[in-house]
């Protein structure tokens, strides 16, 4: 059979290890996908940069339209990033009839209800297993290998940039700032790290996971995002010294009221597995109803970790071109008509325990007050340190972990302690979740 024609778009870091992978491993992967798959073309920015691959035997172009408009292109790979050109590129390779492969975490979490009905008008394919989690094959996990469970909830570090940022401070005992600036010397986080601290990368892979997972619509304007910038080196002190360790988490969970869509620190017992994934590694853990927890590990991002992804979307669409566009697996696991847009919970409906600290004087009463405030809105405590103060110091540290509650409760709760006269500054406030 003639071999599969495909164009790159982006010869970046994940393009480059996608063409690395593609020609290293050709006679393994036509094996497995019983065609040769070729990239025929690419476009890239520069056309006479260095790079990290071969294009050799390669059509090079800085027009990425040339390429969705080729009528020789069988399958585009978009690997350039952003909203708006990725978006209006594959929207055209779908309208010529082309398949799509992207890494595109935000594209997809922000478009993706528009880009698969159109790909499903054109009975063509969109794959998207690199746009989460790098290259841990967690798409294809959800999708196929636990069709037949009901996914209950599921929970993942989904960004490395955090993820070595609190690992940095729980073993050195360092403070944010200090880590986020190697981490951006290191090349782990950008020069502006919002999307990564503030938990907006985390949203639109934790969107796209609880599409395929609960059968809902691709909702990322929906999902609690809060950001790692306001931990300190004393929470995760606390936390260590408790039994616990903070994680930047992405949590969805299919409740009777509704789905919840959260992302924010999170203390995780020590104990849990997914508690000691550290540095820049991801893991999603994901529970299903027959199956219980299963946990999956691995590089979260880099050039052939997540070109390890793109090529085994490749594959998949090349074995599947020649099947009956209904027979396929659907884009977001269930069929298009199947799809509920059951309600995603607001943060103040969402049911959790917590960690709190504060600073209080060291007088009687003090704590009498807090928890007497915490009892009014049916807060129970679960654990409690008190600190003694430093020598000439008059307050001290109050570190709590309370049961699971309502947001709306907590909120209310902190709002009335930290009117306290003997309540000094903010509540610091850190979600628990035992993942048992």
């Amino acid at each position: 059979m003639k071999p599969v024609k495909v164009g790159v778009l982006g010869l970046g870091t994940v393009g480059g290890g996608t063409v690395n992978v593609l020609k290293r491993n050709a006679e393994e992967i036509a094996r497995r996908a019983g065609r040769e798959i070729l990239v025929s073309r690419a476009s890239a920015r520069h056309l006479t940069q260095q790079r990290i691959c071969d294009t050799q035997g390669m059509s090079l172009t800085v027009d990425p339209f040339e390429i969705v408009n080729d009528p020789d292109i069988d399958v585009v790979v978009e690997l350039i990033g952003g909203y708006d050109l990725a978006k209006q590129l594959v929207l055209t390779a779908i309208a010529n009839g082309k398949h799509v492969v992207t890494a595109n975490k935000a594209l997809i979490a922000l478009h993706g209800n528009e880009i698969f009905a159109a790909a499903s008008k054109k009975g063509v394919m969109v794959m998207f297993e690199a746009a989460v989690a790098g290259g841990i094959p967690i798409i294809k996990a959800i999708r196929e290998g636990l069709s037949g469970n009901r996914i209950k909830w599921l929970a993942g570090i989904i960004n490395g940039t955090g993820n070595f940022i609190l690992t940095e401070m729980r073993d050195k005992g360092r403070d944010f700032a200090d880590v986020l600036a190697e981490a951006q010397a290191l090349g782990y986080a950008e020069a502006d790290p919002t999307f990564d601290v503030e938990g907006i990368d985390a949203g639109h892979k934790l969107t796209i996971l609880a599409s395929i997972a609960f059968g809902i619509p691709l909702r990322f304007d929906k999902v609690f995002t809060e950001g790692i910038t306001q931990i300190t080196r004393a929470d995760v002190e606390y936390a260590e010294e408790l039994g616990y360790r903070i994680k930047h988490l992405g949590v969805a969970r299919n409740t009777e009221q509704g789905v919840e869509l959260r992302v924010h620190p999170t203390l995780i017992p020590k104990r849990r597995l997914i508690a000691n994934v550290d540095g820049v590694m991801n893991a999603v853990l994901v529970c299903g109803d027959a199956v219980g927890p299963t946990l999956y590990y691995g590089a979260g991002a880099g050039a052939e970790p997540t070109a390890s992804a793109v090529v085994a979307d490749l594959v998949d669409v090349v074995r599947a071109m020649t099947s009956d566009p209904e027979n396929r697996v659907p884009h977001l696991a269930f069929q298009a008509n199947a799809i509920v847009d059951t309600p995603v919970l607001s943060a103040d409906d969402i049911k959790t325990a917590y960690y709190l600290r504060l600073t209080a004087e060291d007088k009687p009463g003090v704590l009498a007050d807090v928890s007497r405030i915490l009892a009014a809105h049916q807060i129970s405590i679960e654990a409690l340190i008190q600190k003694e103060p430093l020598a000439g110091e008059s307050s001290v540290p109050i570190i709590m972990l309370t049961q699971q509650t309502l947001e709306k409760e907590m909120n209310a709760a902190i709002a009335e302690i930290e009117t306290l006269a003997t309540v000094t500054g903010k509540v610091a406030r850190i979600r628990l979740e035992t993942l048992g």
